[in-house]
């Protein structure tokens, strides 16, 4: 089974190479190249000692020494090219696991960005990547020039003195024991270290994104503390890992000179009784480093891939996630034939547990065309109902349907399109005021804009910025209050033109007397379309058709203002609590 798991996550992570492939194979070809010209170099130097300068043959020396100049270089190019084609290999093989990752991310649904975190994602779509695509760049080079290096080196010291290479045999699976001592070690330590990663990363997020909150109630002390703490974690954890594979290089080390001791002592003696010439020596010894250096790129390789399996899993974790809402089985073809919606026996958990439901039995239908008011208490699940509907989470029983047919007949980006929701954070990008409301459609006319910007009542303060609609708004679009932001978000929606707008209370931020000309410019406006308002106030809900009050995920009530006055109490108590607050 875990064979089985790491082929997997081995065959993901090659079908990323894509059209890379063809530097992946020049590279070790290069390599094999590079590494022929450095090992016939010794020889050459052993003839020109024991051939040229003993015999005090001139020409043999310039010669040959003249080969062994064009082998370096000949060895020079084909280390460079192999460089240059490796280094093109993982930069583009990262780059294509980079977007198979966004892309995936893409497609997940609430619930399964819920699984990983944004911290974790963000954590493996870069240091990672970054950790695999070393180790790939180091694999196609070292994992065929060291191993290659090391078997002709071997093969030449063979081919010298039988009885002196004889030592590094006995020495190889010793190191080879070490260094699978060490994998099998260290691999679950680095794993808890990236998870220390994911935490760190998301104790900086939240701090970056809440930077003024912390200024404004002076607790940057506290957070970074929290941060320092985070971090000792990581160092901890990467210490705890790291001590395990830094074995690696001392053990290599103590194995290699031990080697080199043994070859110069019983070398030494095989020249001075003749049974030696001092050239091989000096040319064996030549092979003796080559392959010590085989040797420690591959501790170095070692150390690498044993970190990166670890980030190779967690890469590997989220291409096979399967995101828990798609278009399996639906008609390409179908849209929504109006803004009709009707929740049947609904029931809905976040966790997919029967027994621990965050909407309970929601049973009601709502006309196309209507205005539809939410209210309820904090945690009554007024977000959640609506996330329903396009689809952002799926029921756990019962169904919902829109335009008369269940939401899981529409493709996601039919339902989605005709769907508009202002959600309860409201998010714009970095770009222009412009940029941003063309989210809402690409192609709409400089006309379409500013009418929707109209019925937002958002035009008003855009047409007071120097730049107006080129008003560039900055990364976290710091350059508007909330309540501007907000009724760009709502203009923004309507540029869809769809058949149902949903706004998670997303007028919170303006005055009452903007609220209700926004509310007025929607009856105008949006008779054909059904507007669901989700609010705290009921001054923006009350003059709705028909208003919805959740409490404890249940439908408590469904009815107009006027009737809800008379038979219910949680919205006359609510009622009543406003009116007074507004009246002291």
């Amino acid at each position: 089974m875990a064979n089985e798991k790491k082929s997997s996550v081995l065959g993901t992570l090659l079908s990323c190479v894509g059209e890379y492939w063809k530097y992946v194979v020049l590279t070790p070809v290069f390599m094999i190249g590079e590494v022929a010209m450095e090992v016939m170099i010794p020889k050459k130097m052993a003839m020109i000692v024991d051939e040229g300068i003993n015999m005090g043959d001139t020409s043999l020396t310039v010669r040959v020494g003249l080969t062994m100049i064009g082998m370096a270089l000949f060895s020079l190019l084909c280390g460079s090219l192999g460089g240059k084609f490796a280094a093109s290999a993982g930069m583009g093989f990262a780059k294509n696991v980079r977007n198979r990752l966004f892309n995936k991310v893409q497609d997940f649904s609430f619930a399964n960005v819920d699984k990983f975190s944004t911290a974790s994602l963000v954590t493996r779509l870069t240091t990672d990547v970054t950790n695999v695509q070393n180790t790939f760049m180091m694999l196609i080079r070292t994992a065929v020039r060291s191993p290659f290096m090391l078997v002709c080196a071997l093969a030449m010291a063979i081919s010298i003195n039988a009885k002196l290479a004889m030592i590094f045999l006995a020495a190889i699976p010793v190191l080879a024991g070490v260094m699978a001592f060490i994998t099998i070690t260290a691999y679950p330590r680095f794993g808890r270290m990236l998870e220390k990663y994911d935490t760190l990363n998301s104790r900086v997020q939240e701090n970056l994104i809440g930077i003024r909150v912390v200024k404004a109630f002076v607790r940057e002390k506290h957070e970074g503390d929290k941060f320092v703490a985070s971090a000792e974690e990581v160092r901890a954890a990467q210490v705890k890992a790291e001590k395990i594979v830094i074995l690696g290089m001392p053990a290599m080390q103590i194995t290699m000179y031990a080697c080199i001791v043994a070859v110069l002592y019983l070398g030494g003696n095989m020249v001075i009784d003749g049974r030696m010439l001092v050239g091989e020596l000096s040319s064996f010894i030549s092979y003796i480093t080559q392959i010590l250096m085989s040797l420690m790129m591959l501790s170095m390789l070692f150390v690498m891939t044993t970190i990166s399996i670890a980030s190779a899993k967690r890469i590997s974790e989220v291409l096979h996630e399967m995101p828990d809402i798609n278009d399996n089985g639906a008609d390409k073809t179908l849209v929504p034939a109006d803004g009709s919606i009707e929740f049947d026996h609904v029931d809905f958990s976040y966790s997919g547990d029967k027994n621990n439901l965050t909407l309970k039995d929601i049973d009601i239908k709502i006309r196309s065309g209507e205005t539809i008011g939410v209210i309820g208490g904090t945690g009554s699940s007024k977000t959640t109902l609506v996330q329903l509907i396009p689809r952002l989470y799926d029921t756990t029983d019962g169904t919902v349907r829109v335009g008369g047919r269940d939401v899981r007949d529409y493709s996601l980006d039919a339902l989605r399109n005709n769907v508009a929701m202002v959600l309860q954070k409201n998010v714009l990008f970095s770009g222009t005021i412009r940029d941003n409301l063309r989210w809402g459609d690409e192609n709409a006319t400089d006309e379409e804009i500013m009418e929707a910007c109209r019925q937002a009542q958002a035009h008003d303060f855009i047409m007071s910025f120097p730049d107006k609609y080129d008003t560039d708004l900055g990364q976290g679009d710091v350059n508007v209050s909330g309540g501007q932001k907000q009724r760009l978000c709502i203009a923004r929606a309507l540029l869809k033109k769809p058949k149902i707008i949903i706004l998670d209370d997303s007028t919170s931020a303006v005055d009452t007397a903007t609220d209700a000309k926004i509310r007025d410019a929607f009856a105008a406006n949006l008779a054909d379309t059904t507007t669901i308002i989700i609010a705290q106030r009921i001054s923006s809900v009350q003059h709705a058709d028909r208003i919805i009050v959740l409490d404890d995920g249940r439908i408590d009530a469904f009815d107009t203002h006027e009737n809800l006055m008379k038979t219910n109490e949680i919205y006359r108590e609510v009622y009543q609590s406003q009116q007074k607050g507004s009246d002291e």
